[in-house]
Formats: C-alpha cells, structure tokens, sequence
C-alpha cells in the first residue's frame, strides 16, 4: 500500500485530494432545476487512486456517479462527473478508492477514511433567481449614522426630547441602558455624503448603514415607522442625496431592516395596544404581535421597548414585505435608492415558542425582492450556528461570525475583554491555527459556495470590540486580521474606523465617534487596509477563486485561492515561526509570479520557503501553468451511474 498524507496533521496538505464549490471545479455557479453540472476533483500524482465516484442525494435516497479522468498534468490528475440539479439542493462528496486510501470520502470539512454524515457534503442550489453577482469579491463599509459624521445641517437640528446630547470629541459613557442608547451624537447622512471620498479611497464597494428610521435611541433598532427616513439624519432627501453620491462613486448602499420587532412607538404597536369599547372590532395590528397569557405584549428578549412581530399574521407580512408601500420595496431601487438589505436578528425573526416561520419570512422577502427588484442583496444577522437557517432559497448570506470572525479572534485575541464574544460568558480563549481552520471547515463546510461567497465576513461591527482593541493596540496583529479578511471566499465587511485603528472593547465603547482628525488616526493600518483591499480588487483570484488550505500551524496559516487564470498564494502569520516549506512542482507557474503584498517569498527550484519574523502577511500571485482541464469545457457523459 502506497502511504498516503496523513490527514489530521497540520503540515502541508497539497498532497491531499480537493475540490470546492467554486467556479474552478464546479461548471454552473447558478444552476436552474434540470441543468446538469460538471464537478471535478483535482488527486496529487502521489495518491495512487483507481476509482471515483460521487455519491449524491436524489429524492431522498442516495445516488452514485462514476467519475473518468480527463486529465493529467505535472502534479495531478483531474477526474469528472456530471451532476443533475433533479432538487433544488443537491448534496454530493466524492468517494475515493486505491492503494493509498481503500475507501476514503472526501467532503468540505476534508479527506476522511471513515464513513461520515451528509452535513458536510458539498451543495449545488437550483434557484431561478440567484444572488447578485456585484456582491462577488465586494468589500462592504459599515456606517452606524450617529456616530460616522455631522454635516453643518445638523447643528440646526435641536436635539430629540429622548436624547442625552453629546459633543463629537466626548467618549461615550459605558453602562446603564437607560443612558447607552440615549446619547446622541447628532451624525447624519450628509455626513456620510461629505466624507464618501474616504470610503471610496479606501477602496470599498459598498456601504452598509445601520438604521435610518425615526426611532427613540441612536441605534435605530426600536424604529417608530417604516415610512421615512429620520428627520435627524436629514429624512428622505438626505438618503437620496447619499444614495446618488454612492453610485456616482461606484459604491452600492444596503439598509438595515428590523423584521423581528418595532419600536413601542410605532404606529402599528400604537393600535394594537389602543383601548377600544366592547363590540367594537378588534384592529388588525393586534395580530401583529404576541400576547401572553395575561394579555401583555411579548418583547424582543423581554426589552418593553421593542414588541415582536408575529408573522402568522398575513396583514403584517403585506404591510412589511409584500407592499409596494412597505419598507421592504419601498427604500429598494429608483424609488428609494438602497440596493439591498440586512435583516437585523434574522436568526430570531418569526421564531416564538412553538412557532417557528424563520424559513417562510426569509423566503418571502427573497422572492419579493427578486420579483420588483433583482440584483438586491439579502444578508441575515446571525450571531452563532447559521447553517440550518441558509438552505438557499431565502436569505443569500449571512453575517459570518461563526464561521470567519469568532475563530479569527480565537486566534489574534491578546487580551481578555469585559464582555465574551456576542454574549458569550467566557472570555475568548486563544487557540493554535489549526483549531481555527477546523472551525472554518466544520462551519462553511455546511451550507453551498454561494451562500459563502455572498456572506460578510467580519472582523467584528457595531455590537462587538474593535479588532485593534481585541490584540492589544499592536498594528502587525490587526495587519494579519485584514490579511484574513481581505484575501478568503466572501463579503469582506468594514466597520467604521477599524481601518484607522479605532479601539473599543465591547458593543457600546467600539461605537465611539469617527475621529476625523487625521493626526488621531494609525497610518501603518490605514496604508495596510488600502494596499490589501487594492490587491484584492485587482486578483481575479481573490475576489472569485475557490479556497485550497495548504498548511494549518500555532503561528501560520496558508492557503491558496485559484481560478483557471490566476492562483494567489497567502501566508498570514500571528507570530514568528518555522519555516513551511512547499513543493515548487506543486504550485506550478509559481516561479514566474509576483509578490502582490508583504514581504517576498523565497522561491527556489524546487522548494518554496514562507518564513516570519512576525505577524504579517504575504501574497504571492501568478498566471497557473499546466494546470488541469475546465469545468466549462470537458466532454460530458452525463447520468452514468456506478
């Protein structure tokens, strides 16, 4: 028997059999039901393999294709199956079998010798509508209006009668709710108009505001109608203003959308609350939220401020999703400029006790927004285990914390922080690099590339610490946290500030005010944040290449990110280690390539060599040679079963 890599080590790993979702090995990125689809799998010459299947799920009941080999090339051989989209989700792993491994199947969490569940298979998603594709690669700047800037048109704005008013250069106070979501900084959206140079500079796609509806707190999130746009942020023209702004500069604008709840306030919550005499009607706002068994409205968490929304109620879904007056359409498009939305507490809309409409809620919104405004983007809040909730036919992403910034703390965390990670008790441990790949894996493992590819990957928001803060002030560190960010599969996602170095250690203290005074601000991470978002949107590769991990350490991390024209090479260190040294032959065209960012890599005739003396990072870019065959144009032998 010819030994094969061993798998659970955190050595190289480009001896091992892979393949992912991305358009590298998968031929349709946006299958319709019917089509087939072309899957390859790329084995090292090292792996002695006699045959391939793939084993699928067709009506419940599993399904087996024989694969071929379609090609042969310095360092692999490629082999080939066609796949029909018979569901709208289609579950596959690959079965492997030779004298290296006599049965072994490999999935998205890896190569494994040992008979494993369907969680983990690779996903095909038949939808007639798919995600945008504006989305791809894209870096999203997040905005939390009241704290961003203060045009001059605010200081003609009194104050509100709920609010504790603050100077812009004063800290935030930290406890009492009473007092928290009470201070007013007075930012508006002519602020952020005035200051949309710095995010186009910095190089970001997008902007994501937090709240913009009149409310009583600066969050936003207890809104008193869907109707307008806060007259403190300067109401319905200011937002036109911003959004013309941003598509004159190239930069979408998504809104920010609380399905699971409303402010006390509002008029709907208002009526159903209204004390009405014996036989008049009951108002069809009563429908609108839970009751208990006293009669007393249920809120969000226990909060009194906010009454949550009842989605049995047909009214209520008209009103706020189906409406051509409703939020939902009514802020998207040429009518109100936003070209998308994230769903505040997506994970807990619809879900009350014995109720559990999460799926319906989420796939109502998605076939709204196709319907009346397709290309809109649709990306749910969830704070821990996403993957039952993002099967593919509603939300096209979510917020990745526990699949790219939980364990990316776990691994850069150098301080204990008052507050665990989103509620959490425990304080952030820190964890060696392999630890953290595998929560990756286990994570993203679990729902299809096009759910991953349009989620934001974080390195925290508005309700968490500042990264900066999260490693101790040291700019190396948080360099190697904007390597992560900007160089893996997904949205990459900027909160306010973070790029010049701003700290915050929890939810409230990271929503200090944008210092605007530019000798406040950490230049080495500002320079660090624009070079890598300029490396990204230049590499084909790092915008839309699938994910190959090449080595897992304490210290070090390296992966490749690969399309059929380009392959990024990326080493992000947390500390000095060992040398990792890599096959040239591995990596053909290597040789030829370029260093995109960081310190040069050492490649010789034979070995690359990744050294640090540090926490960095370094990205190598190059045109593959000898590659293998595309998925797009192998000859197909479609159905053949095993």
């Amino acid at each position: 028997m010819t030994p094969g890599p061993a798998l659970g080590e955190p050595g190289n790993r480009l001896g091992l059999p892979h393949h992912d979702g991305s358009p590298r090995y998968v031929s349709n990125q946006t299958p319709r039901l019917g089509d087939w689809v072309t899957v390859l799998l790329r084995v090292p010459r090292t792996v002695a393999v006699d045959s391939v299947y793939v084993r699928t799920v067709r009506d419940g009941e599993q399904h087996f294709v024989g694969a071929r080999e379609v090609g042969t090339t310095a360092a692999d051989t490629w082999w080939s199956a066609e796949l029909e989209c018979h569901n709208r989700v289609t579950a596959y792993r690959w079965l492997i079998s030779g004298t290296t491994w006599p049965y072994a199947w490999l999935n998205g969490t890896g190569l494994h010798t040992r008979d494993v569940a369907d969680a983990a298979d690779f996903r095909l998603v038949a939808h007639d509508h798919p995600a945008p594709t504006w989305t791809e690669g894209a870096v999203v700047y997040q905005v939390f209006p009241d704290r961003f800037a203060r045009s001059a048109a605010a200081d003609t704005r009194p104050a509100p009668d709920w609010a504790i008013p603050k100077s812009w250069d004063e800290q935030p106070e930290m406890t009492g709710s009473a007092v928290v979501s009470k201070q007013f900084y007075g930012g508006d959206l002519d602020g952020v108009v005035e200051n949309i140079d710095h995010v186009a500079a910095l190089g970001a796609d997008a902007i994501y505001l937090t709240p913009i509806f009149p409310a009583r707190s600066n969050h936003r999130y207890d809104a008193t109608d869907f109707d307008t746009v806060d007259p403190l942020l300067g109401g319905d023209p200011a937002l036109r203003r911003l959004t013309r702004a941003a598509h004159e500069h190239g930069l979408k604008v998504i809104g920010d959308l609380t399905t699971n709840h409303c402010g006390d306030a509002h008029p709907w919550f208002v009526a159903a609350r209204a004390p009405r005499r014996r036989g008049t009607p009951v108002p069809p706002e009563r429908d609108f939220f839970y009751w208990d068994a006293d009669g007393d409205y249920v809120g969000w968490l226990g909060v009194r401020s906010l009454p949550k929304f009842n989605h049995a109620s047909a009214e209520l879904r008209r009103r706020l999703v189906e409406s051509a007056a409703g939020p939902v359409r009514k802020w998207l498009g040429r009518s109100g400029g936003l070209d998308g939305w994230r769903i505040d507490v997506a994970n807990m809309t619809g879900r009350q006790g014995a109720v559990d409409l999460n799926h319906e809620v989420a796939r109502s919104l998605r076939d709204t927004m196709d319907r009346h405004h397709p290309g809109a983007l649709l990306i749910a809040e969830h704070g821990h285990d996403y993957t039952p909730d993002l099967t593919g036919d509603g939300w096209h992403g979510v917020m990745n914390y526990l699949g790219f910034c939980k364990p990316v703390w776990t691994w850069l965390a150098r301080r204990d922080l008052p507050e665990g990670f989103l509620g959490s008790p425990m304080p952030v441990p820190n964890l060696p690099g392999d630890a953290v790949v595998a929560t990756m894996r286990e994570v993203t493992s679990q729902v299809a590339w096009q759910q991953l590819v349009h989620s934001f990957n974080l390195l925290g928001s508005h309700d968490t610490a500042r990264i900066h803060s999260l490693v101790g002030g040291d700019p190396a560190l948080v360099e190697a946290g904007a390597g992560l960010l900007l160089t893996m599969p997904g949205i990459a996602m900027i909160t306010y500030g973070d790029e010049i170095g701003m700290p915050g250690l929890f939810g409230e203290d990271g929503r200090r005010p944008m210092p605007w005074d530019e000798h406040d601000w950490d230049h080495r991470i500002l320079t660090a944040y624009r070079e890598l978002v300029g490396v990204r949107r230049q590499s084909v590769a790092l915008r839309t290449g699938g994910l190959r991990w090449v080595y897992a350490g304490a210290d070090a991390l390296v992966f490749l990110r690969e399309c059929e024209t380009e392959v990024a090479l990326v080493h992000v260190s947390r500390a000095a280690h060992d040398p990792v040294r890599l096959r040239t032959s591995d990596l053909p065209g290597i040789a030829d390539g370029r260093t995109a960012y960081g310190p040069n890599m050492r490649v010789g005739a034979r070995t690359v060599t990744l050294r640090a003396n540090g926490a960095g990072v370094r990205i190598r870019i190059w045109t593959p040679t000898d590659d293998g065959p595309s998925p797009r144009r192998v000859p197909t032998r479609r159905g053949e079963e095993g």
